[in-house]
């Protein structure tokens, strides 16, 4: 999942070009992976409740599989869409919840936290190279072969799967289709308005873009999504109230540590999302760059991002996680502002090496 994010971002010209449409139609794909993904999460962790983590990131799998193979061999963005933002994207709604509890299943607590560090771990590894091989398969061969290598990537996923034990679930649940509806149209109401805001603005519309009553759609789409999910959060109060099985327990965002890191999260991969679309746009379009050069001028972030997740647990076991979260939030806040004060269009690509060491 996170390699062919950086695929299609540093190979962003090339795959417009491939699929006879524009840099803007690659950017709406990658919006509507991103939305789809978003708008199943919470339905997709509870579908692995009810049927079985271990299925359903079997399930995960086999829709992702054929989402990948479907983009390999797009040639229009309808396919494309399809293939990644949609079929991808109900994948990995099934994947990344089954993860997180095929783990706490497979481990015992004292083992649970370097198992989740090496999934951590594997995920910086698929950020660190995903720029590097998706660069250079698309300089030198295509980014079809990227998305092709991912079929047989999760071919040896399944086949190793049958070894992992499915977390145990203490009762049977019960799904809140309700509630998966109110969710999915909600979150998919919020993330599209923000998502969209950098074309339409936020709150006044921008030249040529469309207004809605003076304003711009975000504000009217952030606000409708709000008002669901507001529903949505009333609907699971009254089915906890009434005995009943909910998607989402209220209870939950009442922890004031859960909500914090809740918090944290989102505006953490609000700046990085920006950042991992904005620069390589910035070196592929811009400076006219090829995909592997791009790439290569993203390695600083790679080789901070490989040292901090495999140096710090083992230099620094001890270490508190607070420490680590204030000080990986301040050195992303520092990148971006130093990318922010140097990117221009007359800027060269070595603007972007110390940000993106910070930013890693």
């Amino acid at each position: 999942m996170t390699l062919d994010s950086s695929v299609m971002n540093v190979s962003i010209a090339t795959v417009a070009k491939d699929v006879g449409t524009t840099v803007t139609g690659i950017q709406g794909a990658i919006t509507a992976y991103t939305l789809v993904m978003a708008a199943l999460m919470i339905t997709g962790a509870k579908i692995g409740a009810l049927i079985g983590r271990k299925r359903a990131f079997a399930i995960g799998c086999v829709v992702y599989g054929c989402g990948s193979f479907t983009t390999s061999i797009a040639q229009s963005l309808p396919v494309l869409l399809f293939g990644w933002s949609f079929l991808e994207g109900v994948g990995a709604a099934l994947i990344l919840p089954a993860i997180v509890a095929l783990v706490a299943g497979n481990f015992p607590p004292a083992r649970r936290p370097a198992a989740y560090g090496l999934v951590a771990a594997a995920g910086a590894i698929a950020v660190a190279l995903g720029p590097l091989i998706g660069g250079f398969c698309t300089t030198y061969f295509s980014w079809r072969y990227v998305f092709a290598g991912e079929v047989v990537i999760v071919l040896v996923i399944l086949l190793f799967a049958r070894r992992i034990a499915d977390a145990p679930s203490e009762t049977r649940p019960h799904l809140d289709v309700v509630g998966a509806v109110l969710s999915a149209f909600g979150l998919g109401l919020l993330v599209f308005g923000v998502l969209r805001s950098s074309e339409w603005g936020w709150i006044q519309p921008k030249s040529g873009g469309p207004s809605w009553a003076g304003l711009s759609p975000t504000v009217w789409l952030v606000i409708a999504g709000m008002l669901v999910i507001w529903g949505f959060f009333r609907w699971e109060e009254r089915r906890e109230s009434s005995g009943q099985e909910p998607l989402v327990r209220a209870a939950m965002l009442r922890n004031k540590q859960l909500n914090g890191g809740l918090l944290m999260f989102f505006f953490q991969y609000l700046v990085q999302a920006g950042l991992f679309f904005v620069v390589p746009l910035f070196l592929s379009v811009c400076l006219g760059l090829s995909a592997l050069a791009t790439g290569v001028r993203l390695l600083p972030l790679s080789i901070t991002l490989l040292a901090a997740a495999l140096g710090i647990p083992r230099l620094w076991p001890n270490v508190s996680p607070r420490l680590i979260v204030r000080s990986g939030l301040l050195a992303l806040l520092l990148g971006t502002v130093v990318l922010l004060a140097a990117l221009d269009k007359d800027a060269g690509a070595e603007v972007v090496f110390v940000p993106m060491l910070l930013v890693g």
